[in-house]
This record gives C-alpha cells, sequence and structure tokens, in this order.
C-alpha cells in the first residue's frame, strides 16, 4: 500500500476513534443491560478462538516442515464433526481449487464488502452501543454495520452491499 493512501486510510481511523465515542449514547448500568462500547480485539487468526473441550474451528490441514500453518494454501479440515456435509463439501471444493493453484473467490480477492462471518477475521473491531442500535466499526476498509435493537426487520429489504 502506498504511504499517501495508507497516511488516507490512518486519518480516518484517527478521526472515527476521536469522533465516535462523542456520539455514542452509552447505557448504564441502571438501565438493565449492559454496555459493550469499546474497542474489542480477538488473539487469534482468523478470528475463531478453540472452545474450552469439544470439537474446535476449522484449521488448515497444510503445515510447514515446522509444523505451522501454510499461509500460501488453504485446505480447510473439511472432516470436522462442526460442520455438516453441504459446509464440509464447500470446504472441500475450496481446499481442491487451493491445491490446483487456482484463487477461489473471496470478499478480499473481489474487492466487495466483507459481510458476516467473513468480517470477523479483522483482528479488531470498534462497537458503539446506542439505545437502539448497535454500530459495529470494522478496521478494514471502513466498513460497518448496524445491528437494531427491539426493531423487526423491514418488511421490504432491498438489497444492498
Amino acid at each position: 500500500m502506498s504511504a499517501p493512501r495508507l497516511a488516507f486510510r490512518l486519518s480516518w481511523v484517527l478521526l472515527a476513534a476521536i469522533a465516535v465515542p462523542a456520539l455514542a449514547q452509552t447505557s448504564s448500568p441502571e438501565a438493565g443491560f449492559p454496555d459493550f462500547s469499546g474497542m474489542w480485539v480477538h488473539p487469534y487468526f482468523p478470528g475463531i478462538e478453540p472452545p474450552a473441550s469439544g470439537p474446535g474451528p476449522i484449521f488448515n490441514r497444510l503445515h510447514r516442515p515446522n509444523g505451522g500453518g501454510s499461509g500460501g494454501q488453504l485446505v480447510g479440515d473439511y472432516t470436522n464433526p462442526v460442520l455438516k456435509p453441504a459446509a464440509a463439501a464447500v470446504v472441500k471444493r475450496h481446499g481442491d481449487l487451493s491445491l490446483s493453484g487456482v484463487t477461489y473467490p473471496t470478499p478480499s480477492n473481489r474487492c466487495w464488502p466483507s459481510g458476516v462471518p467473513y468480517i470477523f477475521f479483522q483482528p479488531g473491531m470498534q462497537m458503539v452501543q446506542q439505545p437502539n442500535r448497535i454500530v459495529f466499526l470494522y478496521l478494514r476498509d471502513h466498513e460497518f454495520r448496524y445491528v437494531r435493537l427491539n426493531a423487526s426487520h423491514p418488511a421490504n429489504v432491498t438489497p444492498s452491499w
């Protein structure tokens, strides 16, 4: 990434970090619900930590000679018991594409917004809790997501990014 582009992105992140807490209407413990506003970070890549017991998340089947994961080719463990058969088939198909040298489509390599659950590979995000919604601010490409609280979905949703 070029230095001017990096500086531009960092300036927006700094601006958001300064402006958003001032705009946030947070709750108090007396309101009867917790306030989740703040920065949230997870220490795992791609963003799913293993559970305390039982089968864990899907890991790369390929390993380097030193035992570490291979970031160049991703071949998910399609035999993991957490996967339903249809999901296991998708993981296997993507792994086969990766092994053949073809890149399977992701939001990143298609220049699309990340969406859920893909966005969770990000190491951090900021939550702003307001009385009627929570806003998720992601570190990547100025992506954000609104989650309405105590409100139903609109009857006619117009598809959009």
